[in-house]
């Protein structure tokens, strides 16, 4: 037996010697070619911090806040006019329809718009885009085209983005200077309701005669609304992106923030008393064309609106004035001299 495992043994250690033997290294080789590179990876340690861009706008000074507090006072924001989210409205009263508008150059969009929203940041701002503060440019700068008359534009500067919605639309049918009457067969017919751009601008208005000049403000101010609607935000009043200059007082009284008026008009108590004058000037004359247009049976008293029927041009051209004049809460401010021309030639007209 002792015999037998040595024999194992021994044949054990020749085969481990032989398999020692077949495997055994030899020289070296020669070096082979080098391989691709490897794509470059990132090094965690050194690169940029995630929120890099985003603190180019998103900083800790509270800006951003601010203005949000201001918007969610405004019109803008509480109106609840975005729910007019049809096709013929929608381009005005929703943030998605202004989008659409400034991009297509229609008045119109494609369809009503679903899920509307009121005006906010990414309606005035390319939010998002760069992701940079360029962020903060305006959607659309493009000169203004009157929708009232197709024939006539106005470079409102900054001001075009407010222009682009404020402004009275083209009624239809829509009376010629000495033309035949119109038949009117809907009593929301008008100039609509936003009117500031055509009174700003002294163009759009049913121009009756002659003697239309217009306020220093047109050429003056040449960022127009934005130069003094932002003004810097008075409290919870106005001014900021609540873009309101005139408000109401605790005590109840009417007031209005001059701040950006200042720089000509150094008195602001004498600038206070021209402004009420003026608005008392005018509400004098637009009394005077309103009660002759209810005599004359175009204007309902009750609702304000147009009674439907067959009504001479310089009729329809009155009530039009009347409208853009009335539409424009700031017209005393805006352009007086060309807001008091149209309520006076109107008048004049169908007397």
């Amino acid at each position: 037996m002792k015999r037998q495992i040595f024999r194992l043994s021994a044949l054990l250690l020749v085969g481990a010697m032989a398999f020692s033997a077949c495997t055994k290294e030899g020289p070296m080789g020669l070096p082979g070619k080098d391989g691709k590179d490897g794509k470059d990876g990132r090094d965690g340690r050194d690169g940029v911090d995630g929120t890099a861009g985003c603190i180019q706008c998103h900083d800790n000074s509270q800006v951003n806040f601010a203005i949000t507090a201001q918007w969610e006072r405004s019109l803008h924001a509480t109106g609840g006019l975005f729910v007019r989210n049809t096709n013929t409205c929608a381009g005005c009263h929703t943030s998605q329809g202004f989008r659409e508008i400034i991009q297509t150059g229609s008045g119109n969009t494609a369809a009503t718009i679903n899920n509307p929203v009121p005006p906010n940041c990414y309606t005035c701002h390319n939010v998002h885009t760069t992701f940079t503060p360029a962020d903060w440019g305006l959607s659309t700068t493009a000169n203004v085209t009157f929708r009232i008359d197709p024939t006539k534009s106005h470079n409102f500067g900054k001001g075009n983005l407010c222009a682009t919605c404020h402004q009275p639309r083209l009624p239809s049918p829509m009376p010629t200077m000495d033309g035949p009457s119109i038949n009117i067969t809907s009593a929301t017919w008008g100039p609509h309701y936003g009117t500031a751009a055509s009174i700003v601008a002294g163009k759009g208005g049913f121009e009756f005669g002659t003697g239309y000049t217009n306020s220093a403000h047109v050429n003056v101010i040449t960022q127009s609304c934005v130069a003094c609607h932002l003004t810097t935000a008075s409290g919870i009043d106005g001014g900021g992106h609540m873009m309101n200059l005139g408000y109401t007082t605790s005590t109840g009284a009417a007031a209005v923030i001059t701040t950006s008026c200042t720089t000509c008009h150094s008195n602001a108590t004498d600038l206070n008393n021209l402004i009420t004058a003026k608005k008392a000037e005018l509400t004098a004359l637009k009394t005077q064309l309103s009660d002759r247009l209810v005599q004359i049976g175009m204007l309902n008293p009750t609702t304000g609106r147009v009674n439907t029927g067959t009504w001479t041009s310089a009729q329809a051209g009155a009530f039009i004035n009347y409208k853009l004049v009335s539409g424009d809460k700031g017209a005393a401010t805006h352009n007086f001299p060309y807001a008091k021309k149209l309520l006076e030639n109107s008048i004049a007209a169908i007397q």
